[in-house]
């Protein structure tokens, strides 16, 4: 595959790769190797998009707990 590393890809660019694979995989088009690889693929897909997603929102909680509005209980990690 000559698709742009997982870690160098910015959330909206990995939701979207990952909307593709998932996509292909439901056609079910594609033998069965690369339905492997494609599985692969969405899975290291999905967690980047998670660990973005959680950065994103231990950034807010940051903002919130300097303008003295934390909603959450649980310190930021490294802080």
């Amino acid at each position: 595959m000559s698709e742009k590393p997982v870690a160098e890809m910015n959330f909206e660019e990995a939701m979207a790769a990952l909307e593709a694979v998932v996509g292909q995989l439901e056609r079910g088009d594609v033998a069965l190797e690369q339905s492997i690889a494609l599985y692969e693929r969405g899975a290291a897909l999905k967690a980047h998009c998670a660990e973005k997603l959680r950065a994103a929102e231990e950034k807010v909680e940051l903002i919130r707990a300097q303008e003295g509005r934390a909603i959450g209980t649980t310190p930021v990690e490294g802080l």
